[in-house]
């Protein structure tokens, strides 16, 4: 790897440094910083708080609100307006300039309320967040405490250790087989010793070559060290980088789009039409070009963005009075489209409270030297904190065997470590007793241990191991195997006396000594949680490191078919065809490594499912990114919380079960508004062009089709508090564009042919009748010209706004609306409030200004009854509409 020129020149020079250097040039006491120090710092080299990503600025989430396809494109239609109102219209010509105004009030509503509910939610989002945040210990002040990683500054000591995500770069100090993963840095998968031994000057290094500097972002895996941090926030790598705007796009973001470019497309088809008949049959080019920005107006969904991030803060509100936290409320939606979720045994299936049932010799006979071997290995391994290490341990708190294990730890003194890792699978330890002897102590998987081993111990006696019987010299334990009991095996190796560091070359000619087994017994809740996903259609697939034999024992007792399991191994011989083929019909998949958890995830991807992943450890990290929503728990280590959207409170299975139908509800509601909201606003454009063509003046003022839309937007900012049939969310439900141009065509036309009946009724009925019984070609008088035409737009304007407001009930549920499924009470409450009171503008003196009028009872008979024929029928055409395609929406 090339030398990177954006590390930091602090991190260069420091590294090839004396510590006692670096204390002098920074001028930093032995017992750490004071807080008069830290401000200096501070001011000097920033703060640490690059790790927060683009989202979750103030200035990203207003610039969010205000600047959307939908908002910039009203932006443009305003200031075109805003021309053509105060250039373009002559002195004499009648035409005030309040169209952009307008506008500009469209887009500050939609803006203001957006950035309300993004504010509001990530407040809620910040007050849990305080329960999982990253915590360092630092010097201060002579005296080690934890403090916020955002709090630490340069020149601070501090402490980390297995597990721990490096909240800063640093230079070490002191480490004790420390062995740290950069994968977040360089892109690769192995695991790199540090040192805190200087560097020789004057020689070029690449990344990784920087043996005694720690890096932001990248953790710990095993051991510990202590170091002075050189660089936070901006300055360090990890800043340089700009990990989190190289993300790629989520699944939410590639779908959103896909819905505005159905919505554009239209535009671009009706806009220029319009504009064109409007133009040839009126005579009036800048009348059609003023009428033909209204449309384009009308047909964006401006409060679409607001309504979306309503919704799903809603969502993510009502998910943190679950034990939940959304970090990302885009999550939400995604959250409820999943329908594979990936998840390990260990902690989630069962109770991740390993007990240690047998210690045992090559026979199966019980055998305490299996298990004092395992305790030396266990109480100086250095990795982070896992379940066997932790039931190996507390056999030191049997009756009467505290001496025991205590004199062991004394008699034994470490001298080296290998970490455990996915290829090798197993923990080395170099030991050396009160009389200098060497002894490599390994403990892992049991095929993996048996493979290195030359020899096994039975009797005291070292019995060479015969080519014709390695096969068969786990055996012992396959009866246990199949009982759902975890197994290790352990071995020794004798190492020379003058060896103080061991390498993986030296686990080789082992001596097999016995196995420990552990049982981990399943969740009484797993079972009926799994069910549950089932029900919702969700299909849970088993990811784990574990032996074949315990995840079936495991698996079978929760009721999951594993007739056939699929192992890593079988992973790494399969075409890319074969693969996908693999992962469909098979739902068990064991000894897997991180990168193959990777791969599996990818491919569910690549065959067009949403896939989940729930995991808590270092090694599901890559996982965790690379899924669709990566869920964690607040036990989980920083670099997974750090990666996760979803963090629970609680590692249980049926509070995914809420999150999924939370977001499923979510998913529903920003679903209704855009096809019920899109397929109104075709309708009315698609009236108008049937209008243009046999009316001699507009159907409808270019402001009051700016004004129509406001009204309607407004009312359905209720939306997202709407209730959800239980249907909607039983199964889960592709956020896209896919489907609106059929829906929109279909529901569209369906208003358009009510739209027509209204203009018969008003040009041929109403307004003759309102005007001297005249139609409007006979009609000479200007006035009273002007007032058929206000009477016609005005009884237009009322009729789109009670069809627009009340097919909203028609089409929110595929079922019988009010019968068999009821509104929530605040829609209801909003839609006939805001009938009443949009109606009852038009009877106000500002009425007059915007060309309106009132009108007389008899128009209200009649709407009433065009209004009632349109929800019968649009309930019939629905029924029918979803016989034919399956599905409403």
């Amino acid at each position: 790897m090339a030398k990177l020129s954006i590390l930091n020149e602090r991190m260069e020079k420091y590294a090839c440094e004396n510590v006692s250097q670096i204390y002098e040039d920074f001028n930093i006491k032995k017992q750490g910083l004071s807080d008069s120090d830290v401000e200096n710092m501070k001011y000097r080299y920033g703060k640490n708080i690059i790790a927060v990503k683009k989202e979750d600025t103030f200035l990203f989430r207003l610039r969010l609100s205000f600047i959307n396809p939908f908002t910039t494109i009203l932006f443009i239609l305003g200031i075109i307006s805003f021309f053509t109102d105060t250039v373009l219209y002559s002195v004499k010509q009648t035409h005030s300039i309040t169209t952009a105004p307008i506008i500009g009030i469209m887009i500050l509503i939609s803006g203001c309320l957006r950035f309300l509910q993004e504010v509001r939610s990530k407040n809620a989002a910040s007050k849990l967040m305080k329960l999982v945040n990253s915590h360092v210990t630092v010097l201060r002040d002579g005296n080690f405490m934890e403090i916020s990683a955002d709090k630490l500054v340069v020149g601070d000591y501090i402490k980390v250790s297995a597990g721990d995500r490096i909240p800063a770069d640093m230079r070490f100090v002191f480490t004790s087989d420390l062995f740290i993963s950069q994968a977040v840095i360089t892109g690769e998968s192995s695991v790199l010793e540090k040192t805190h031994n200087n560097l020789k000057k004057g020689k070029s290094y690449s990344l990784i070559d920087y043996e005694n500097l720690g890096f932001m972002g990248t953790t710990v895996i095993s051991g510990k060290g202590e170091g002075l941090v050189l660089a936070v926030g901006k300055e360090t790598l990890y800043g340089n980088f700009n990990i989190y705007n190289s993300e790629r796009k989520s699944r939410f973001e590639i779908s959103s789009t896909s819905i505005a470019s159905v919505l554009i497309k239209f535009m671009i088809i009706l806009v220029p039409l319009i504009f064109i008949l409007i133009g040839f049959t009126k005579g009036d080019w800048i009348k059609s070009f003023l009428f033909a920005l209204s449309v384009a107006i009308g047909l964006t969904p401006e409060m679409l963005p607001m309504v979306i991030t309503t919704c799903l803060a809603k969502g993510s509100i009502s998910m943190s009075k679950k034990e939940t936290i959304v970090k990302n409320i885009n999550a939400m939606q995604v959250f409820g489209s999943m329908d594979v979720l990936c998840i390990d045994k260990t902690g989630t299936l069962t109770n991740n409270e390993i007990v240690l049932e047998y210690f045992m010799d090559i026979i199966g006979n019980e055998d305490s030297q299996s298990l004092d071997y395992a305790y030396l290995n266990s109480f100086y391994h250095t990795g982070a904190q896992n379940p066997v290490d932790d039931a190996i341990l507390k056999c030191r708190n049997m009756p009467n065997h505290e001496q025991h294990f205590l004199s062991i730890s004394e008699e034994w003194s470490k001298r080296d470590e290998l970490p455990f890792d996915y290829n090798r699978k197993c923990v080395s330890i170099l030991v050396e007793d009160n009389n200098e002897n060497k002894l490599m102590v390994i403990k892992g998987d049991i095929n993996e241990i048996a493979d290195k081993c030359s020899f096994v111990r039975f009797n005291g006696e070292n019995i060479k191991i015969q080519d014709d019987k390695r096969k068969n010299i786990n055996a012992v334990v396959d009866d246990i195997l199949e009982d759902g009991i975890k197994v290790i095996a352990v071995a020794i190796k004798n190492i020379q006396r003058d060896k103080n560091n061991i390498t993986v070359e030296d686990e080789k000619d082992l001596i097999l000594i016995g196995y420990l087994a552990f049982f981990d017994v399943p969740k009484k809740s797993a079972k009926e949680a799994l069910r549950k996903l089932q029900n919702l259609s969700v299909d849970t697939k088993i990811l784990t490191g574990d032996n074949k034999k315990v995840t079936a024992s495991v698996c079978q007792r929760l009721g999951i078919n594993t007739e056939r399991i699929i192992l890593g191994k079988e992973l790494e011989s399969l075409s890319e065809e074969k693969l996908n083929e693999i992962v469909e019909k098979n739902n068990v998949f064991a000894e897997l490594t991180p990168h193959q958890k990777v791969e599996i995830i990818l491919t569910l991807r690549d065959n067009g499912h949403i896939v989940g992943f729930m995991g808590d450890g270092v090694n599901d990290v890559p996982a965790l990114s690379e899924a669709d929503v990566g869920i964690s728990v607040d036990s989980a280590v920083d670099a997974a919380k750090d990666i996760a959207d979803v963090i629970l409170l609680k590692k249980d299975l049926n509070v995914l079960e809420s999150g999924i139908l939370e977001g499923r509800k979510t998913f529903s509601n920003m679903t209704k508004y855009i096809h019920i909201s899109a397929s109104s606003n075709f309708g009315n454009i698609f009236s108008i062009v049937c209008a243009c063509i046999f009316l001699p003046f507009l159907p409808m003022a270019s402001l009051q089709l700016i004004l129509l839309n406001l009204f309607y937007d407004i009312i359905c900012i209720i939306l997202p508090w709407d209730n959800v049939d239980e249907e909607l969310y039983k199964k889960p439900n592709e956020w896209s564009g896919k489907h609106l141009s059929r829906f929109m065509l279909f529901f569209g036309s369906i208003s358009s042919i009510f739209d027509i009946l209204t203009f018969i009724f008003l040009y041929f009925i109403m307004c003759p009748a309102l005007c001297d019984g005249k139609l409007f070609h006979m009609i000479s008088d200007v006035s009273l010209q002007i007032k058929y035409m206000m009477i016609f737009q005005s009884g237009w304007f009322i009729e789109s706004m009670w069809t627009q407001v009340l097919i909203i009930h028609m089409l929110r549920t595929k079922k019988v609306p009010f019968i068999q499924s009821t509104p929530s009470i605040p829609v209801m409450v909003v839609t006939i409030v805001g009938i009443i009171c949009f109606t009852g503008f038009s009877y106000l003196p500002v009425a007059n200004l915007l060309g309106l009028t009132a009108l007389p009872l008899v128009f209200y008979c009649y709407l009433i009854f065009i209004v009632v024929s349109y929800m019968l029928i649009t309930t019939l055409a629905k029924s029918f509409y979803i016989k034919k395609y399956k599905k409403l929406f």
